[in-house]
């Protein structure tokens, strides 16, 4: 198949690109002009073509392409870090910008549109976090991704109603992943570097209840929902996070990697304050994605020694151990 992949470079869109050029599909990776994450991107490999564009611009996508494409995989979107999530000006922009990349699949004649929604959408829950249940996100983060939902659903809903072609709508709320290319500051990668140097680790309380996820699984879970045979859900909602009995509170996933790091380093407790979603549970339900075939496999011991192996390899490569 044809595809299109906007935030080619983020953590999972790079991911994404290369489990689909390892499977034979081709790829239109669209970038920032002058774009200093580039080099995350294979180079030189067939059926892979990399596209500069703003995001305000992703209308220009269909005649830059000029073919028809069967997927698009719409990840572009500022401002995720913890600061610029309260920030309702880039997080209103993106959503805008995100109804130009619905309508660009449209016009490339697209089946099926994914959009990377997030956990954030729901707000603070006490219990399972299912797809139906009402969003009441806390942050313009949250709730900018709800809303561009809503737009995405009436539009849609108009083209259907048009009686014109169908393009279904595949709105994935992800959880916390974590896993090679994700960013050095990322709550994981910090716990590692500073217990593999014997450092101190400041945290928030870490009593929340939390629920990681692998990258691979988060790259298997999309490659599911692209090639699944039969009718998705009406809503297109579907949670992408671990296991029920991967949920345990985030203090317990410190330690563990602590542990992992041979005991090493130190955690200090209750010293940063929680981010722009509060100290928000994670207690994902992930039964429509089960529904389909999917199951996430890596544990986080697994996925933390991957990691670690991987961190290993660079500092040898570096010189650094």
């Amino acid at each position: 198949m044809r595809a299109v992949v906007t935030g080619a470079t983020s953590f999972l869109g790079a991911a994404l690109i290369r489990r689909l050029l390892e499977e034979g599909h081709q790829v239109y990776a669209v970038v920032r002009p002058y774009s200093a994450n580039r080099k995350v991107l294979p180079e030189n490999v067939p059926g892979l073509w990399v596209l500069e564009l703003d995001m305000e611009r992703l209308l220009e996508l269909p005649g830059q392409i000029g073919e028809r494409c069967e997927v698009y995989f719409h990840f572009a979107w500022d401002g995720s870090g913890s600061v610029n999530r309260k920030r309702q000006e880039i997080q209103e922009k993106n959503a805008k910008d995100s109804v130009n990349a619905l309508k660009g699949a449209r016009a490339l004649g697209c089946r099926r549109f994914f959009f990377s929604g997030s956990q954030a959408e729901y707000g603070q829950c006490k219990d399972r976090m299912r797809e139906g249940q009402e969003c009441r996100p806390i942050s313009w983060y949250g709730l900018a991704k709800t809303e561009f939902y809503r737009q995405a659903q009436k539009l849609c809903r108009g083209w259907k109603d048009e009686g014109k072609e169908t393009l279904e709508y595949i709105h994935a709320r992800i959880f916390s992943v974590y896993g090679p290319g994700d960013h050095p500051g990322s709550l994981v990668n910090s716990c590692l570097e500073a217990f593999l140097n014997g450092g101190i680790m400041e945290l928030g309380a870490c009593t929340q209840l939390w629920n990681y996820l692998y990258i691979d699984d988060l790259v298997n879970a999309f490659m599911a929902l692209m090639e699944y045979p039969g009718e998705l859900e009406k809503d297109g909602l579907y949670n992408i996070a671990g296991e029920a009995s991967w949920t345990r509170p985030l203090k317990d996933y410190v330690e563990e990697m602590r542990r992992l790091c041979g005991g090493r380093g130190e955690c200090l407790y209750g010293k940063l304050p929680p981010n722009a979603e509060g100290s928000a549970n994670l207690i994902p339900d992930i039964s429509r994605m089960k529904a389909i075939g999917w199951r996430p496999s890596v544990s986080f011991e697994e996925g933390i020694g991957r990691l670690l192996r991987e961190k290993g390899k660079d500092r040898n490569v570096n010189g650094k151990r």
